[in-house]
């Protein structure tokens, strides 16, 4: 049987072993604190800072690049693949989501969990984006290993679905959309702590009810939302605060001005004291 010693074309003459064929070029000169950047990211998207946090994303994503840690490099750039989405930079966002592709089929990752994690933020930028096609691509890819490798009360199935709802919607696929929802609906009401995320669904599912003109289906939503917000167990931390954010336009869209307000008021407070 032959070995790859017999076949492959050297690549150093003077080297030996692996490196034979395949020199450092592939080897990291240093690997990047992911856990520890992550941290630090967060704590000022915590404090509402995105611009502080957009920077430290990018800084470290140049040091992981000069450093030749692809695995820092693609864990950096999907994080800042959710960043440019939020911040609504589409040039930025579209490079990153491209880079983020061809470093998962580079790396090996398409048929894991971190590769379809990567998939799900760049689905998700898409929709943002408006390229509603890749959007769908995207999801089901990460859908189809998320599916093989995942518990079905996992918390990423729920986030996928009721991403992918959004992109449906968009498509006019409403009863496929109410369907993500509802199973994003199921995956969450089995998960301890996952109030928040229910509440983002039911605001979500809220607007596909209008859609449909079901009035009664609009109220009932908002205010299972409201009702799981005003959780008296749940931390008031910057997540809190964001997902109150987020829900109060909805709110304030379908009447409910007031608590629109409520929510706005209890988000900025949560900020000021980060």
């Amino acid at each position: 049987m032959l070995d790859s010693f017999d076949y492959k074309e050297p690549t150093c003459a003077l080297c030996g072993g692996k490196e034979f064929y395949n020199p450092k070029q592939n080897t990291p000169d240093g690997t990047v604190e992911i856990k520890r950047i992550l941290e630090k990211v967060d704590a000022l998207f915590n404090k509402n800072d995105y611009d502080g946090g957009g920077r430290l994303l990018e800084y470290w994503l140049a040091e992981a690049i000069s450093l030749k840690d692809k695995m820092g490099e693609l864990a950096l750039t999907s994080e800042l693949i959710g960043y440019y989405r939020k911040v609504n930079d589409k040039n930025k966002g579209l490079n990153a989501v491209n880079r983020g592709i061809e470093l998962v089929k580079e790396l090996n990752q398409e048929d894991l969990v971190s590769g379809a994690t990567v998939y799900l933020n760049c689905a998700t930028a898409y929709k943002a984006f408006g390229e509603l096609e890749n959007s769908i691509n995207y999801f089901k890819l990460a859908e189809g290993v998320y599916l093989k490798v995942l518990e079905s009360s996992d918390a990423r199935l729920a986030g996928l679905y009721n991403n992918m709802a959004l992109t449906l919607v968009d498509l006019d696929k409403l009863e496929e959309a109410n369907s993500a929802y509802q199973k994003a609906i199921t995956v969450m009401q089995n998960i301890k702590g996952g109030e928040l995320d229910l509440a983002i669904t039911y605001v979500n599912l809220a607007h596909l009810h209008y859609i449909s003109q079901d009035k009664k289906a609009v109220t009932d939503c908002l205010f299972k939302a409201y009702n799981l917000i005003n959780e008296e167990s749940l931390k008031k931390n910057g997540y809190y605060a964001y997902v109150c954010q987020k829900c109060a336009p909805s709110f304030e869209f379908f009447g409910y001005d007031v608590i629109s307000k409520e929510l706005n008021d209890l988000a900025e407070k949560i900020y000021e004291r980060s």
